[in-house]
């Protein structure tokens, strides 16, 4: 990338996603672009972890655009359940959206104490100058709290209404959209990212050579 044509792809679908990014990389000065404005449809997560998944549909997005492409892995890790629902929680409860997926993480956690409802939201960012880029920028950011007995809240999306942040007394769902991002595991990530848009270094494009 040039000074002048920083243009990256974002691997996403979910348009509260891609509002949170776009909002959280605004500072950088780059122009995000819908991987759905090329036609590029979702690929297929068929990593083990965080860290598997977001590389996967970068490059996917970086190939179907030919642009560096920025993507993210991010889900909800509850204690109790072993780690559930992890990789899987856009999918917990099937095709049935955030309000099944809700629904069945309240099922799961029926009877389980107030203490032993701890959990955290893992977000994993990545950014791939080209689809063969051996060193892809990896950003983590993690999100403490606890899962609460019922929804709160109308902001946000996904398990928002349900997560209770460590040393909040509101949902994730009923904060503002700025505090959110301050403190969120998608915050840590992309802040992170946020600092490396920022150095000419991380903007480079390839050299086309091979090896030294």
């Amino acid at each position: 990338m040039t000074r002048t044509d920083r243009r990256l792809v974002l691997a996403t679908g979910n348009p509260g996603k891609a509002r949170e990014i776009a909002a959280l990389l605004a500072p950088a000065g780059v122009t995000i672009v819908s991987q759905a404005d090329f036609g590029i449809a979702s690929a297929d997560e068929t990593g083990a972890t965080f860290i598997e998944n977001a590389i996967l549909k970068a490059r996917h997005a970086a190939e179907g655009s030919g642009l560096p492409a920025i993507a993210d892995d991010s889900g909800l890790v509850v204690d109790a359940l072993g780690g559930e629902p992890g990789i899987r929680s856009a999918r917990y409860a099937g095709d049935g959206g955030d309000a099944a997926n809700i629904r069945k993480l309240l099922d799961a956690l029926d009877g389980v104490p107030t203490e032993r409802r701890s959990a955290r939201f893992v977000c994993i960012a990545v950014l791939l100058n080209h689809p063969a880029d051996p060193l892809p920028l990896v950003c983590e950011g993690r999100w403490e709290g606890a899962i609460a007995a019922a929804p709160r809240g109308e902001r946000g999306f996904g398990y928002d209404p349900v997560f209770i942040p460590r040393g909040q007394v509101h949902s994730a769902a009923e904060l503002d959209p700025e505090e959110k991002n301050r403190l969120s595991h998608r915050g840590g990530a992309f802040g992170q990212l946020l600092g490396l848009l920022r150095s000419e270094a991380s903007l480079a494009p390839p050299s086309g050579g091979g090896g030294p």
